[in-house]
């Protein structure tokens, strides 16, 4: 049965949770269009992301790749255009290091951008006749999440399976992290965990009909 992965990251920041995780874990194992969704849960650390996430494609070479993480402070659901081959952390990953106009990817020959490979419109459409508001977004900022987009790409890329459909998805906080923010601080927009979830799993059916 071909399979998705589908990958989630740890809580970070002052975060108690990670929404991206939360839905990965709900959908692992499901069977959807007839392909398997297998998740997984990725560092908030670029370099151990990349060799978690080298390791996932290498093991068991998915047949899509839906890559998904938080957000806070987007309102909705976002698919991410472009992954660009650079770091620049405004916050430390979970290891406490930060990087500063810094290469994603330092080999040689490295593209400076990759464009994400997902049916985006199609992934939209299924949204909104879903009810679920949603966009498509132009940066997927220079921390952990764009670093992962891109090297998943590149990886895929290097292997000869840029046929593979890869591309990563942002989701907006949920309660646990919008309530977790202090009173001080301008509040977060959220979405249930149950709509969060919900919307990925609606890209991960979309996915499947393309693969079919």
């Amino acid at each position: 049965m071909p399979t998705l992965l589908l990958t989630g990251f740890e809580p970070f920041h002052t975060h108690p949770v990670n929404p991206s995780a939360e839905a990965a874990d709900a959908l692992d194992g499901l069977e959807l269009g007839g392909v398997r969704v297998r998740s997984a849960l990725l560092p908030v650390e670029p370099h151990a992301a990349a060799q978690a996430l080298r390791g996932l494609l290498a093991t068991h070479p998915p047949d899509a790749v839906l890559l998904s993480g938080l957000a806070a402070g987007r309102p909705q659901v976002t698919l991410e255009r472009v992954a660009v081959n650079v770091m620049d952390f405004r916050i430390p990953d979970n290891a406490g290091r930060t990087y500063r106009d810094a290469p994603a990817c330092a080999e040689a020959g490295a593209p400076t951008a990759y464009l994400s490979t997902l049916p985006l419109r199609p992934i939209l459409a299924a949204w909104r006749e879903a009810g679920i508001p949603g966009d498509i977004s132009n940066t997927a900022g220079l921390y952990v999440c764009n670093f992962v987009m891109y090297h998943a790409l590149h990886h895929l890329a290097q292997q000869g399976r840029a046929h593979v459909p890869c591309g990563f998805l942002h989701v907006p906080a949920n309660a646990a992290v919008a309530l977790a923010v202090p009173e001080d601080r301008p509040a977060l927009p959220y979405l249930p965990q149950s709509e969060i979830t919900r919307a990925v799993r609606g890209a991960a059916e979309v996915l499947a009909g393309h693969l079919n």
